[in-house]
């Protein structure tokens, strides 16, 4: 059976590290990288199903990446993973394709449903930001 590929991009080693541990079970990951840009144009040529950015990052940020690669031509499923609870950053998640936004504080929980809706072509978003975000997924 195929798994699903995907790219992942955060610029902390150890979250990587983890990141990389916890999702090779289920996924194939095809690449981990540690700065937006470098994610950015391995995603571009590699082409995985789905992409875990980080928001912050250096040289591109997560947001920009993301914006980037919606103009590929079979752009991959996003899904933010970010210690960000401000709203205005779920919104600019969701205003450049995302259809993930996962808290770093509950990516063992969250992050695989988060991956599975965003392949689905559903919305999620950590529970904990429910209550204040309305979650509209964009169109595909």
């Amino acid at each position: 059976m195929k798994r699903t590929t995907l790219l992942l991009a955060d610029d902390h080693s150890p979250v990587l590290d983890y990141l990389t541990q916890m999702l090779s079970n289920e996924f194939e990951i095809v690449g981990v990288f540690g700065d937006g840009q470098a994610a950015f144009e391995a995603a571009f040529a590699l082409k995985p199903e789905a992409v875990v950015f980080d928001i912050s990052m250096p040289v591109l940020s997560g947001l920009a990446a993301a914006a980037r690669l919606t103009e590929s031509p079979q752009p991959p499923r996003v899904v933010f993973l970010t210690v960000h609870e401000d709203q205005d950053f779920v919104d600019a998640a969701f205003n450049v394709g995302a259809l993930g936004y996962v808290l770093k504080r509950r990516l063992g929980t969250d992050l695989i449903p988060a991956i599975r809706a965003a392949l689905a072509g559903r919305a999620f978003v950590s529970p904990s930001l429910m209550p204040a975000v309305p979650v509209r997924a964009p169109a595909l």
